[in-house]
C-alpha cells in the first residue's frame, strides 16, 4: 500500500502557515509500513482539488487530505469531494448531535445554528468523529481506494490520525511492523562514517535498511526492520547493533535515542546531575529544549536569558572589566556566564551561550553569526567557538542549541566527566 498526502489552503501556499501534519502523518502512516509517495500542497479551487485527486489515485492506495473544512456554507472542499465522487452532500444526524455535544460542552451552543454545516457531509462517506474540533473526519472508499478527509487543524489532526485513523488501518490491512532504532554519533564525518561501516551496510538483509540524518556534529543512524513478527524483528536489530558496535562505538553517545534532550534525560537520571542554561544568543532555546521532555524538573533547576549586557554583570556576575576588554562575545564572557549560572542554581552542570544570532552586528560590532559557548560540570570547563555567517536567525539559534546540547552529551559520555 502506497498513499498521497493533500493538504488544502491557500495560507499554506502563501507561507502565512506551515504545513506540520504532513510531517505527522507521513510518520504514523511510516510506522505501520505505508510509505508517503508524494505530498500535494493546493489551493481551495474546486477544479484544483478534484484534478490533484485525479493525480493521487494514478500512484496511490490511500490519499488522505487536510484542510478546507470549514463552517461556512461556501467551503469549497467538500463540493470538490461530491463533484469527484459524484455524490450528495447531507445532514447527518449521528455528526450533527456530536457537534451539539462540543458545543455545549465549550459552553457555545448559541454557535450551533451558523456551525450545522460541519454536519453536512458526503452521503457515502464513513464518519470519524472529530473529539477536538466541529469538523468530522470522512473516510470514501472506491474503486479501490480510500480518501479521507480531514480537517487542518494540527491539534485535531493528530488525535484523529494517531486514535482512529492508523488502529483502522493497521487492523483493516494486517500491515507489516516498522521498527526502528536510532543510533547517535558524534564528531564522525558522514562520508567517513560511511565508509567505516559500508561492509556491514552491504551484508544487511533486505528487510532491514539505514539511513543517515545529519544533526549539527551528529549523524543519526536510523535503522530499520520490516515484517510480520515483530520480536523476531527487534532480535533482528540487536543483532545487527550487536555487530556495527566495534566499528564505532567510540563515538556513540546513543544506541537508541532520537532527540538529544531525550538522550540528556537518560545520562542526568542515570549520573544524578543537576543543569542549569545562562543563555543569551539562544535567546531561551536551550531551556526549551531542556524542558520539553516529561520528567525534566528532576534535573533542571533553571536558566536565566541575560540578553542586555547589563544583566551578564548583575545577574550572572560577569566582569565588566571582562566585557569591555574581550567584548560581550568572547571566550571569557562565556566562561564567566557558565560559572555564574552554576553558582545561582547551586547546579552540577550549567551551559552558557553568547554570540550574535544577526541580522545586525551588536553594539560591539561583533561579526554575526560569531558564537561562544561554554560547558561547566562539576570544576571541568570546556569553551567552544562557532561562526556561521550563512545561517539565519532562527536557523542559528537552533543550530547552536543542538549542538551545545551534542557536546554536552560528548562530555559526559565520550569524556566521561
Amino acid at each position: 500500500m502506497k498513499a498521497v498526502l493533500i493538504t488544502i489552503g491557500d495560507e499554506i501556499l502563501s507561507g502565512n502557515t506551515i504545513d506540520t501534519n504532513s510531517n505527522f502523518i507521513a510518520t504514523q502512516l511510516k510506522n505501520i509500513g505505508i510509505p508517503v509517495v508524494q505530498i500535494f500542497t493546493i489551493s481551495d479551487q474546486i477544479k484544483t482539488i478534484k484534478n490533484t485527486l485525479q493525480e493521487a489515485s494514478k500512484i496511490a492506495d490511500l490519499i488522505i487530505c487536510t484542510g478546507g473544512l470549514g463552517p461556512t456554507k461556501d467551503d469549497r472542499t467538500k463540493t470538490a469531494f461530491a463533484e469527484y465522487f459524484h455524490d450528495e452532500l447531507k445532514l447527518d444526524e449521528a455528526t450533527y448531535e456530536h457537534l451539539k455535544k462540543i458545543l455545549i460542552k465549550r459552553k457555545r451552543e448559541h454557535l450551533l445554528e451558523i456551525n450545522v454545516n460541519q454536519a453536512v457531509v458526503l452521503s457515502k462517506a464513513f464518519i470519524f468523529q472529530n473529539e477536538n474540533g466541529t469538523a468530522p473526519c470522512q473516510m470514501i472508499r472506491e474503486l479501490g481506494k480510500i480518501v479521507i478527509c480531514l480537517p487542518g487543524v494540527p491539534f485535531e489532526v493528530k488525535p484523529l490520525i494517531k486514535d482512529k485513523i492508523i488502529p483502522f488501518l493497521a487492523e483493516e490491512f494486517s500491515l507489516d511492523h516498522l521498527t526502528s532504532r536510532i543510533i547517535s554519533v558524534v564528531d564522525f564525518p558522514e562520508s567517513l562514517l560511511a565508509l567505516t561501516i559500508e561492509e556491514w551496510e552491504l551484508a544487511l538483509p533486505k528487510h532491514i535498511s539505514l539511513s543517515y540524518l545529519p544533526v549539527g556534529n551528529r549523524v543519526k543512524l536510523r535503522l530499520t526492520g520490516q515484517g510480520k513478527n515483530l520480536e523476531e524483528l527487534n532480535a533482528q536489530l540487536d543483532d545487527q547493533i550487536k555487530t556495527l558496535k566495534p566499528l564505532i562505538e567510540e563515538k556513540v553517545i546513543s544506541w537508541d535515542g532520537d532527540e538529544i534532550q531525550e538522550i540528556l534525560k537518560d545520562v542526568f537520571l542515570q549520573k544524578k546531575l543537576t543543569i542549569s542554561v545562562a543563555e543569551s544568543c539562544t535567546g531561551g532555546e536551550l531551556s526549551r529544549l531542556l524542558t520539553s521532555v516529561s520528567g525534566s524538573s528532576s534535573y533542571f533547576l533553571g536558566g536565566i536569558t541575560a540578553y542586555d549586557y547589563h544583566k551578564k554583570i548583575e545577574i550572572l556576575g560577569v566582569r565588566k572589566e571582562t566585557i569591555e576588554s574581550k567584548t560581550v562575545v568572547s571566550e571569557e564572557v562565556a566562561q564567566e556566564m557558565s560559572a555564574g549560572g552554576q553558582r545561582l542554581f547551586q547546579s552540577d552542570i550549567c551551559l552558557s551561550t553568547t554570540g550574535v544570532a544577526g541580522p545586525n552586528s551588536d553594539e560591539f560590532f561583533n561579526e554575526i553569526g560569531l558564537v561562544y559557548y561554554s560547558i561547566r560540570v562539576g570544576e571541568m570547563e570546556k569553551t567552544s567557538r562557532l561562526y556561521m555567517p550563512h545561517l539565519e536567525r532562527n536557523d542559528f539559534i537552533n543550530f547552536v542549541s543542538q549542538r551545545v546540547l551534542q557536546d554536552l552529551v560528548s562530555v559526559l559520555i565520550i569524556d566521561d566527566v
